[in-house]
């Protein structure tokens, strides 16, 4: 009985995360969708070029804050890791 209840609570909580999972990639999908821009005609491509730039510094800057924070989490670990060890 114990087992049959733990499985179907199992299941619950599976179907649960896969409804939340589907609503989030849907949230994800449509504000990606709505975030890119219309197709540019070859003229209307050169004019936008220096958003290309733009775009690309902006890349520059997510990537080195990404790495700032796994910087950051591992001086964390490391430090909460020297903790332990010294107790």
């Amino acid at each position: 009985m114990r087992g049959i209840f733990g499985v179907v609570s199992l299941l619950i909580v599976l179907a649960i995360v896969g409804i939340v999972a589907m609503k989030q990639l849907k949230a994800v999908n449509s504000s990606v969708g709505a975030s890119l821009p219309p197709a540019q005609s070859g003229t209307e491509a050169a004019a936008a070029e220096p958003a290309a730039s733009n775009v690309a510094a902006q890349s520059r800057q997510l990537q080195q804050r990404v790495a700032d924070d796994v910087a950051k989490a591992l001086e964390q670990g490391a430090a909460a890791r020297k903790e332990e060890a010294d107790k």
